[in-house]
């Protein structure tokens, strides 16, 4: 028998694939030797059962080998527990590429546990050759990574907040808008609608009393204090019903209190995606690319990760953060339109997202980016599709800067650019 081997020098001496659940794993398996030969069994999803199935596999096949398993999972608890054991080599497995296996071996759409685990290994086994190990980052890339993606959930549900206000009040108390600036996801809104959710109780308040409010909120110019005072003042009821006004005021209340709770987690994970960023060893290479900012530096960070050997090509890494198009080259489709190219949907959202906006803010402090963007328009594209057609530039220039360790230099691009006499290097002076 031919040696087949992973990642590692070591051979590997079994195969697994593992259809996971809350509650139990099913699994099927077989030795190197024996492929046709397979065994079923289902371990209930505890840290002591999964240990001791794990250490009966390591009694089975010795310790001279690695056992390959394949399973549907690239984050969560299963696959974080199977990280520790040094003796397990890692496949995760896209679930599109399951499901397609899936239809193509049982055409009656048949689908249980037990077989999921049984295509997971027959998958795996014969496409072992394509499939790359499950390398894990080290600690601090993979504490920095769920940091930016919490704090990006809870950015979101900030704005779903404050839009959720901001239609609320405009039911019932459009004052609270012009004293807010239209702004309603600060500290300062949700203080102001905890305190006087109603425009009765607003008018109520002596001007010392509010003035004590917006200083204690850092609002200390006199004329914007003067003007807000003066609106609060004038200001006539938009509606009168009190069944509309006690319950949306009701609501807008429950929604305040949200925001006040939420907004002081945003400022600890970005102090601690800050320290994290600071101390991690690759903080060089992300740290001053332009428009990164202190919120998409570590996620640029994170996306690339620290295994120079996890992409093969700068093309291999703009497929798997989602900005490389799906190219149609076939049959009728390309005589009709040649080139035909769709949008990528089957991607991690969080790292396209991460490059998108990367390389929107790009445009406003790089000069090339600015040009390549405009460019883009001119031939008619919108503005989303310029932008991700200039994060795949940034891509290739940010995965060569990554895998040789050298921060990007605006000055060298720029003097590559005009050897090349691109049409967006910078004109000459």
């Amino acid at each position: 028998m031919s040696k087949i081997h992973s990642q590692s020098a070591q051979p590997i001496v079994a195969f697994v694939g593992i259809d996971w659940a809350e509650q139990k794993h099913d699994i099927v398996w077989c030795s190197a030797a024996s492929v046709n030969q397979t065994q079923y069994q289902v371990v209930a999803h505890r840290p002591e059962a999964l240990s001791e199935w794990v250490f009966q596999m390591r009694q089975r096949f010795g310790s001279e080998g690695r056992i390959a398993i394949f399973l549907e999972q690239s984050r969560g608890a299963l696959i974080h527990h199977l990280m520790n054991y040094e003796a397990l080599a890692l496949y995760p497995i896209n679930p599109l590429q399951l499901a397609s296996y899936r239809k193509a071996i049982k055409v009656s759409g048949d689908k249980h546990d037990q077989l999921d685990a049984g295509l997971l290994l027959q998958f795996g086994r014969l496409h072992f050759d394509s499939l790359k190990a499950w390398q894990p980052d080290d600690a601090l890339t993979r504490k920095l990574a769920l940091l930016n993606e919490d704090r990006r959930q809870a950015v979101q549900k900030r704005t779903q907040l404050a839009n959720e206000l901001k239609s609320a009040l405009k039911l019932y108390y459009p004052l609270a808008l012009e004293i807010l600036d239209q702004d309603t996801s600060t500290l300062l809104a949700a203080d102001l609608l905890l305190s006087w959710p109603a425009l009765e109780l607003l008018q109520n308040q002596s001007p010392s009393k509010l003035r004590r409010f917006f200083y204690a909120h850092n609002c200390r110019t006199e004329s914007k204090m003067l003007e807000r005072l003066e609106r609060i003042k004038a200001a006539q009821a938009l509606v009168r019903d009190s069944a509309i006004i006690e319950a949306t005021a009701l609501r807008v209340k429950m929604l305040a209190q949200q925001l006040k709770s939420l907004l002081p987690y945003i400022a600890i994970y970005e102090k601690q995606i800050a320290q994290l960023f600071g101390s991690h060893p690759d903080h060089f290479l992300f740290s001053d690319l332009p428009g990164a900012g202190p919120a998409l530096g570590p996620r640029l960070l994170s996306a690339f990760g620290t295994d120079r050997d996890r992409f093969s090509s700068a093309a291999e890494a703009s497929t798997t953060f989602g900005i490389a198009p799906i190219r149609d080259l076939s049959g009728k489709r390309t005589a009709q339109k040649p080139g035909t190219v769709f949008y990528r949907h089957a991607c991690p959202k969080f790292l396209r997202q991460s490059f998108h906006e990367f390389a929107a803010c790009s445009i406003r402090g790089c000069s090339w980016a600015n040009a390549y963007y405009e460019a883009q328009r001119a031939k008619g594209k919108s503005h989303h599709t310029a932008v991700r057609a200039l994060a795949f530039k940034w891509i290739r220039i940010l995965y060569a800067c990554w895998k040789n360790r050298t921060p990007y230099d605006p000055s060298r691009y720029q003097l590559a650019l005009s050897q090349r006499r691109s049409p967006f290097a910078p004109a000459a002076s």
